[in-house]
């Protein structure tokens, strides 16, 4: 067979959090031993595999290691792969590993364990449900080989391998690989640059990692989630603080050293400090979204879905999670990012803001006052203000509404639940992407139409499967722009999902902390104290 060859190349929440570390030294003196570094929320999924939510996935890019990662320019990079070939006919991709692999636990990484691990990511992922649908084995036909024969050719293979977020291909260990794929993994045996702690892990307060010396990094400069993951900090300290003017104190005090989400109204207050730096290290920028509940009324009716969204202004949301400073968000009536390929605004006419328009479409569409329950993530200063805007301009159009205030970790709890409102279910929740979560039809969660198999709410919308398995196939990227508009439109019509804008949130850290990459994760890789 003759083939071608590609690229071979928490203080407030836990009084333990607060405990000093054996390896606290004064600032200027760390020698790389420590980073101490505040979350946007709780770890409580340790498993990047198996959901979507973005903590889990900064874990899981500490902790593992995918077959390939992107860079700045959004193309996908051998990463654990040394390179791949692909057969005359396109079906059959054979994936090589690089020498010196290793897990956490000594043993090496082998092709079935990187086989096992895609198996089982491609189960539960959007996109990897799309490849899934192509492919007939995920072998490994040596140690150091990964085999993916497909019923018919599937161009982006190599894409989605490398997507940067929603739920991770890492490489686990087979025998964790084959565990109940509807259960996440608990056992952190990753084959990243850093060892997960367990030991010194405390739910809602800390979690701890340190380098893994057995690591072996490419040799080429990092970009994204790809090239050198060089971990120059020997030991990262997590640690949950929920409010946010002790974050900001702890920061100034030197107590903490990067704080990864600030919120607006403190940023003047940091900028002032000489000892620190704020900055943004994601150009992409966030996307807020609002979810509906497809499954029970009143949000398994469209037309109410589309009259809810007419009356629906994003200056509104925009100026609540910013704090009114126009400088870091954007308005975006599109249900791709804004600024990205497919991003066009085709969603103007369907985001007026008109709410007394709303309120006659919602009467038409027969609303007959259904409870409506929004779940409210109170300890997530970047979202909580959305569902606070939702709630009022639902009251202003005359809905049976009411607002439920928790933290995230029981919010990603509740939406997995399929009981109506008044049993304990719920109808509205908001949360925001990376703007490279939603960068195309496969990837995006929020517009694919995958019912149970996708994101909370069970959307299902077959012509968007149908368009979408078209879009991954398409010869040509002038065929993939027409199918990711036909999708578009569609996802209009449909309502699946509700964007409220396009927005940055910043990030401070000390002075001395130098590295950061530009990116849309906080990586912890090319790091180093001056």
């Amino acid at each position: 067979m003759k083939r071608r060859k590609f690229l071979k190349t928490a203080l407030a929440g836990s009084a333990a959090a607060a405990l000093p570390s054996k390896f606290a030294i004064a600032q200027g003196g760390r020698n790389n031993k420590l980073l101490r570094y505040v979350p946007t929320a709780d770890l409580s999924v340790l498993d990047p595999s198996f959901t979507t939510t973005q903590v889990s996935i900064t874990h899981g890019y500490y902790v593992f290691d995918t077959l390939f990662g992107i860079d700045h320019t959004q193309t996908a990079k051998p990463q654990m792969a040394e390179g791949y070939t692909i057969s005359d006919d396109g079906r059959t991709w054979d994936i090589k590993l690089r020498e010196g692999l290793k897990f956490h636990d000594g043993e090496k990484v082998l092709g079935r364990d990187a086989a096992a691990s895609l198996q089982r990511w491609a189960g539960r992922d959007v996109y990897g449900q799309t490849l899934a649908a192509f492919v007939d084995e995920w072998g490994a036909p040596d140690d150091r080989t990964v085999r993916i024969k497909l019923k018919s050719p599937f161009p982006l293979l190599a894409d989605a391998l490398g997507k940067p977020n929603g739920q991770l291909p890492v490489v686990m260990p087979e025998r964790l690989a084959r565990l109940d794929p509807n259960k996440p993994i608990t056992e952190m045996v990753g084959s990243g640059p850093y060892r997960f702690l367990k030991s010194e892990f405390i739910p809602g307060g800390r979690s701890v990692y340190e380098k893994f010396q057995d690591y072996v990094p490419r040799q080429e400069k990092p970009s994204w989630a790809s090239g050198g993951k060089v971990a120059h900090i020997e030991r990262i300290e997590w640690s949950i603080i929920n409010d946010p003017s002790t974050a900001s104190a702890a920061l100034q005090k030197g107590e903490v050293d990067w704080w990864e989400q600030v919120q607006p109204d403190l940023l003047p207050l940091l900028r002032k400090n000489a000892d620190l730096t704020v900055t943004n290290f994601n150009p992409v920028g966030f996307f807020g979204t609002m979810r509906f509940n497809h499954l029970n009324a009143p949000f398994n009716n469209a037309a109410i879905r589309r009259a809810v969204r007419l009356g629906m202004n994003q200056e509104e949301y925009m100026s609540a999670v910013t704090g009114g400073d126009s400088s870091i968000f954007r308005t975006c009536k599109a249900l791709f990012p804004c600024g990205t390929r497919y991003g066009d605004e085709l969603g103007t006419a369907q985001m007026t803001g008109d709410v007394a328009a709303a309120r006659k479409a919602l009467k038409a569409a027969g609303y007959a006052g259904e409870k409506v329950v929004i779940l409210n993530p109170a300890d997530v200063p970047t979202i909580a203000p959305f569902g606070q805007v939702t709630f009022a301009y639902l009251k202003e159009l005359g809905m049976n509404v009411e607002i439920q205030e928790m933290d995230w970790n029981t919010l990603a709890q509740r939406r997995t639940k399929t009981d109506v409102p008044e049993k304990g279910g719920w109808s509205i929740f908001h949360n925001w992407w990376l703007g490279t979560s939603l960068a195309n039809p496969a990837i995006s969660t929020a517009v694919r139409g995958l019912g149970a198999k996708g994101w909370a709410g069970s959307f299902t919308h077959e012509k968007i499967e149908a368009l979408t398995a078209e879009w991954t196939v398409a010869p040509t990227e002038e065929d993939r722009l027409k199918l990711a508009t036909a999708i578009h439109l569609e996802a209009l019509d449909a309502v699946p999902t509700v964007v409220l804008g396009r927005f940055f949130i910043l990030s401070a850290h000390r002075k001395g902390l130098k590295g950061l990459l530009e990116s849309t994760s906080p990586y912890p890789w090319n790091l180093s104290w001056s």
